[in-house]
């Protein structure tokens, strides 16, 4: 299959996948960096008949791919790893060859946000994983389904009742786990959002119009704040457009 001819926007130059991790390099590998990554439609829809996979298009996947070959930990809320059937993570031998060369262990890890700890330990994501898995919960989950989740993965108490991002972020980096890549869901980003713990934002905005009822990429208790982003860059693809948006910094 052809892959999608991506562009940064206004050059019209075609960029091959190496160039495209380029842009979305971190300079400073070692500090702790948190990178989300969402799609929402152009009238601001997050999913298509409850799925994210509903707005997806060639040229989302294959930046999906890239930033995930980019990070350390790929992070996901377990209510989103339900809904969008995730499996077992596992990069094809391109990427494992691409992260090699770049210092990088073959496989990111994959961990989980999960306050109540509804994950079955026999199912594939931890059975059939390439790296062990992480799971990260409060003080106040069940003290048996740790015991149980703890046999085929590391479960990492990050917060009491539930996750705390700041203190999950320095439990991961403890790890030497810095660069976080975060998949969802929107609870997960409105908690992020709400701990002012978000360094990055990458946006796809999909060439379609959804009309009302999907919910939008973040989700939870309303709240007042803002968080100010600037833009990086904008890539192109056949009406789908690829934001790339950084912290702002101080002052």
């Amino acid at each position: 299959m052809t892959e999608p001819g991506i562009s940064l926007l206004g050059t019209g130059m075609t960029l091959s996948d190496d160039e495209i991790a380029v842009l979305y390099a971190v300079d400073d590998r070692s500090a702790p960096w948190l990178r989300v990554n969402f799609i929402s439609s152009i009238d601001g829809a997050g999913t298509h008949d409850g799925l994210t996979a509903g707005l997806g298009t060639p040229a989302d996947k294959r930046v999906f791919d890239i930033l995930r070959r980019l990070c350390d930990v790929v992070l996901v809320g377990a209510g989103t790893v339900r809904a969008e059937g995730y499996g077992p993570m596992r990069l094809d031998e391109p990427a494992v060859h691409w992260r090699r060369g770049h210092g990088l262990s073959d496989q990111p890890v994959f961990a989980i946000v999960s306050a109540g700890l509804g994950l079955d330990p026999g199912h594939r994501i931890f059975t059939e994983a390439p790296v062990r898995p992480i799971v990260l919960t409060g003080e106040a989950a069940s003290r048996e389904r740790r015991t149980a989740l703890a046999e085929v993965a590391d479960v990492l108490v990050a917060g009491d009742e539930n996750v705390d991002p700041r203190r999950m972020r320095s439990l991961l980096a403890g790890r030497g786990l810095t660069q976080v890549h975060s998949e969802g869901g929107p609870s997960l980003f409105g908690d992020f959002l709400r701990e002012d713990a978000v360094d990055e934002v990458c946006l796809t905005i999909s060439p379609f119009a959804e009309g009302p009822g999907a919910g939008r990429i973040v989700a939870g208790a309303p709240t007042d704040i803002q968080r100010p982003m600037m833009l990086a860059h904008v890539l192109s693809s056949d009406g789908t457009l690829l934001l790339r948006y950084l912290r702002q910094p101080e002052g």
